[in-house]
């Protein structure tokens, strides 16, 4: 009978301690969106690099929490220790704690989760100027060179970020928090994650997936918006080919920029800073190794560590409410009026300049870099299949990755 017993205890204990009764029942809601996220991401292909390891983070941080548990201390009076277990070894240091009466306790660390350690790469912002050090690596500023105004529509796709942060405040959320929230517009997770993590790191984990999740969906989100915003007389333009950019003009534009940017908006420079780092390198051609790193080894590696503990961020208790739905709602809102913001100045710059200039370029001024420009070509080539835009829109492309970091350097000067 007590072996039934025992053996009855021990299968109700494995029960107990498993994850069916252990796991919040919102966690499994997080499942399932997670595996709705790994469908795209795989089936779909919408920005796997991305949505992969964040879907794959979120499935496991709801099926085992502790992946993500923070070390925990305990304290054991020495003398109660050493009376009870006699003979064993000390379970953690020796520390004294008061100063009229001290008494000697041992401190007993135990270790946090796995990804929890990772996660201090997001939450100290190492990791985002990382990314940018890639991008910077894996960048052609040429086109933006060539063409100067294309600034123009990298800061006119930055619309969305003031908008929604307006709109944020008014939903009754904090500046701080607002700020973290508009940055989703800026189409750029990196910056999205570094912000939050300065402003707002209580809401890291749904404005990250927010804005990651809105980057994959760059395909579906903007060619609605750019086709509602344009006549088809404006989508058939063809651009002027670009002129040449020398070997000295490539290399002086990323000093150049980052002077300016640390001089007239500091707190903007990690990003800025880092990813033109990036850029130098890739541009000078005298450290090929550390390029072809920072291009592919490091980015791989970082990324692989963002995408899976900002995914891990995403438990149903801090993801099921409805701050987070609000946040999801905004974000949308600040990457809609992203885009729009870039096709309506697009659409300027063709009225000014007698028609040169096809507004559709417009929309890539969000910094999901290379996704956006490839929609302003596929837009472009669905009116008129001659019509080659790509590397005229990777001019705002570029320029909305500068402009979203500058902004966040913005918010962050006022609000931080």
């Amino acid at each position: 009978m007590n072996m039934i017993e025992e053996l009855g205890n021990s299968i109700t204990g494995l029960f107990e301690t498993s994850g069916f009764a252990t796991n919040d029942p919102r966690n499994y809601i997080m499942i399932a969106i997670a595996g709705v996220l790994i469908y795209l991401a795989i089936r779909k292909q919408f920005e796997p690099l991305l949505l992969l390891p964040i879907a794959f983070g979120m499935l496991l941080v709801n099926l085992f929490p502790q992946i993500m548990g923070h070390p925990e201390v305990s304290y054991v009076l020495v003398e109660e220790y050493n009376a009870l277990h006699p003979g064993m070894p000390a379970p953690g240091d020796i520390v004294t704690i008061g100063e009229s009466v001290p008494v000697q306790y041992y401190q007993i660390v135990e270790n946090g989760g796995l990804l929890y350690y990772l996660y201090q790469g997001v939450k100290l912002g190492i990791y985002p100027p990382l990314i940018f050090l890639g991008i910077g690596a894996m960048t052609d500023f040429g086109p933006l060179i060539a063409n100067p105004k294309s600034f123009l529509l990298g800061a006119a796709a930055q619309l969305g970020i003031f908008i929604t942060f307006i709109g944020a405040v008014f939903l009754g959320f904090t500046p701080q928090e607002a700020g973290a929230i508009g940055i989703i517009g800026g189409a750029d997770g990196p910056t999205a994650i570094w912000l939050t993590g300065l402003l707002a790191p209580h809401l890291l984990g749904p404005i990250a997936v927010a804005a990651y999740s809105y980057m994959a969906l760059v395909p579906i989100i903007q060619p609605p918006i750019m086709r509602a915003l344009t006549t088809k007389k404006e989508r058939l333009v063809v651009m002027e080919q670009l002129r040449p950019v020398s070997k000295l003009e490539k290399i002086l534009f990323p000093i150049i920029v980052t002077v300016l940017v640390s001089l007239l908006l500091p707190d903007a420079t990690p990003l800025v800073g880092m990813l033109m780092l990036g850029n130098i390198f890739r541009e000078s051609g005298v450290v090929s190794r550390i390029s072809n790193t920072a291009q592919n080894e490091l980015m791989n590696i970082i990324t692989i560590f963002l995408g899976v503990t900002v995914g891990a961020t995403a438990t149903g208790e801090v993801f099921l409410d409805w701050a987070t739905i609000k946040i999801i709602v905004l974000g949308l809102i600040a990457f809609g009026v992203g885009t729009a913001g870039g096709v309506l100045f697009g659409k300027l710059m063709y009225l000014a300049t007698g028609g040169k200039v096809n507004p559709l370029i417009g929309s890539a001024g969000v910094s999901a870099v290379p996704m956006a420009a490839r929609v302003s070509q596929k837009v472009g080539q669905a009116e008129n299949p001659g019509n080659f835009l790509l590397m005229h829109a990777m001019g705002p492309n570029v320029a909305g990755v500068i402009g979203s970091a500058v902004a966040a350097g913005v918010l962050l000067s006022i609000l931080g």
